[in-house]
């Protein structure tokens, strides 16, 4: 948790929190955030902070998930569930155009106009937070640029929730996203949530104007010291608790250096190629496009979905798909996620949120994966030791005397 010089700080209670909602909505604001539904925590419209998960928290490991009660009450302490925010700012399906062919024969093209929306995200952990910036570069920078995605995320009020309660398979640390909400992160509230026997309160924090704005019309109380402490404190102590660990060395050299590793071969042979792991992945962007017309052959439509670089079509040109093998399409991902998105994009691809492992069905670990590439990147390229010869009296192997 790291504030920026004179950042005004607040504590809300529950009731606080439900104030903050109904603001956000009398302000034209759609309020997304977490809720308990069909045995998960996932992300859906709000019209009241009682629809939070309250008391729920999850359990997860690779290839598994989990919700848990909690008796503590907290709203926030659960990990990464199966959505993130890219399905509200980068939406899976979206109608591009549709073309109608009239009575005396002229076709008429429509452009499908973005959907006006101001979304408030609510909840948003800081991995994520990492991740809505990744996708803000990618299609909302550079040369090329996706219009509605960028009218949907100039409108997008976020409200971080750092994060006190890491998973199994978080490793947002070794990323360099989290626990915390660094100061210089674009974000207007950020919240630290308390439970400890002074009640369950919020330890609350403007980032932008916009956020001081909101803040200062709700029913607070000045922060005090020990509400303070005690949210340092659970950051703090979530970044020791990590469930995973990417390996300490420098992961866009790694992915080059290990084309052809053997290691390929191993996860080819467990790897289903279903896509799941590019699904739930809070930066995967690619997308293909669909026409489809009405049995009168008068009215197409184009649409543009979500598309997958583990799909066997993904890579297909006039001779057949360029990656056609399981291990080459995997490669693919990975070598992109933590190498050339560097090359591409300025960063990695990955924040640490762990999804890809807990929502792969064979329980394939990218952390596991990076790992065993860099023991075999590392036995390939150190130099053999060589054996030790005896030395002579003068403590030289070669007889030769200390020095030049």
């Amino acid at each position: 948790m790291t504030d920026s010089p004179g950042t005004e700080r607040a504590v809300l209670d529950r009731e606080g929190l439900g104030a903050l909602v109904r603001e956000l909505r009398a302000r034209g604001h759609t309020v997304v955030g977490p809720t308990v539904r069909d045995g998960a925590v996932v992300l859906d419209e709000l019209d009241s902070s009682d629809r939070l998960p309250f008391g729920w928290g999850v359990e997860h490991e690779a290839g598994r998930y989990r919700l848990r009660p909690r008796e503590d009450g907290a709203a926030f302490a659960h990990s990464a569930g199966p959505q993130s925010w890219k399905a509200y700012l980068h939406p899976q399906r979206l109608r591009e155009w549709t073309a109608d062919r009239e009575a005396d024969g002229r076709i008429t093209v429509r452009a499908e106009e973005p959907a006006r929306v101001s979304y408030a995200f609510l909840g948003v952990q800081p991995c994520d937070l990492r991740a809505i910036a990744v996708q803000d570069r990618v299609l909302g920078g550079g040369a090329y640029t996706d219009e509605g995605y960028r009218s949907r995320r100039a409108g997008a009020f976020l409200v971080v929730a750092e994060c006190t309660e890491p998973g199994a398979t978080c490793f947002c640390v070794s990323m360099g996203t989290g626990p915390g909400a660094p100061g210089d992160a674009a974000y207007d509230l950020a919240l630290t949530e308390v439970v400890d026997d002074g009640g369950h309160r919020f330890l609350v924090r403007a980032g932008s104007p916009a956020g001081a704005e909101v803040l200062a019309a709700l029913p607070r109380r000045p922060a005090d010291e020990a509400t303070a402490e005690a949210a340092r404190e659970a950051v703090a102590g979530a970044a020791t608790r990590m469930g995973r660990t990417m390996p300490e060395t420098d992961l866009h050299a790694l992915m080059a250096g290990t084309l052809e590793a053997d290691r390929w071969d191993d996860v080819a042979s467990r790897c289903l190629t279903c896509g799941n792991c590019t699904m739930v992945c809070p930066t995967c962007f690619c997308t293909s496009t669909e026409d489809v017309g009405d049995l009168t052959g008068d009215h197409a439509e184009r649409w543009r979905r979500w598309e997958s670089c583990f799909d066997l079509d993904f890579s297909h040109l006039p001779g057949g798909p360029v990656r056609s093998s399981g291990r080459s399409r995997y490669r693919q991902w990975l070598t992109h996620k933590l190498g050339t998105w560097h090359d591409q994009f300025g960063s990695s691809g990955c924040v640490g949120c762990g999804r890809c492992i807990v929502w792969c069905p064979v329980g394939i670990d990218i952390t596991e994966e990076a790992a065993a590439l860099d023991r075999e990147w590392s036995a390939r390229t150190l130099p053999p030791t060589a054996p030790a010869e005896p030395a002579d009296a003068r403590g030289r192997p070669d007889g030769r005397t200390a020095g030049p």
